[in-house]
């Protein structure tokens, strides 16, 4: 599979020519040009995970493409169809096995409503959270983590990369750390990985690898 990170929280995964798109919100750059999507997955309802317009523009494109989401998502996203995931639900998209695990986005504040929240797991090899530290009940070879955000200290990044003790580890999520700060934190996010066996890469923005 060939994974392309994009701004923030989006990634796009291909697989024998087909393209799964995960969390495209709005701290990405708009998606206007991007054929063959078999799949879209939005792991919960928050305007950095995805737009109406973006939305619009993968299934002008790419109009078989189905919408993935926790129940959160399909009440938010109001005129799509939104196939509705929970936790510990798998399906089949194109040449993708999707299985979901979590349910709850992590706490902000006692003020934040906590939404639906579902991370995905694709064909058993690479795990996104979304906005959550969950473990999935398996191995994970590539972790996307999170690396900033309101919700998260860089001391629940290090337990959670060792929790889960992937092989290779990146972050996501890093639109809201200034450069020297995600490069801290970053580095944090590395030893923890070395730690535990594995190995992190700094992805920048539309940057891809093979995994």
């Amino acid at each position: 599979m060939r994974l392309t990170k994009l701004e923030h929280a989006c990634l796009v995964v291909e697989k024998d020519g087909r393209k799964l798109v995960v969390d495209p919100g709005s701290f990405t750059t708009p998606l206007v040009d991007l054929h063959d999507v078999v799949a879209v997955v939005v792991t919960h309802e928050h305007q950095d995970h995805w737009t109406p317009d973006q939305l619009t523009h993968l299934l002008a494109t790419s109009p078989e493409a189905v919408v993935y989401g926790p129940q959160g998502v399909a009440d938010a996203a109001d005129g799509f169809d939104v196939h509705v995931v929970a936790d510990g639900d798998t399906v089949e998209a194109g040449p993708f096995t999707l299985s979901f695990h979590g349910s709850r986005h992590a706490v902000i504040h006692e003020s934040i409503p906590v939404v639906d929240n579902v991370g995905v797991l694709v064909d058993g090899r690479l795990f996104y959270p979304g906005d959550q530290f969950t473990v999935p009940p398996v191995p994970v070879e590539t972790l996307a983590a999170p690396v900033g955000a309101p919700w998260l200290k860089v001391g629940e990044v290090i337990d959670y990369v060792a929790a889960v003790k992937a092989k290779l580890v990146f972050p996501t999520h890093e639109q809201t750390l200034s450069g020297p700060g995600l490069g801290m934190h970053f580095d944090r996010m590395k030893a923890s990985a070395q730690s535990v066996g594995g190995d992190a890469v700094e992805l920048a923005a539309h940057e891809s690898i093979e995994i």
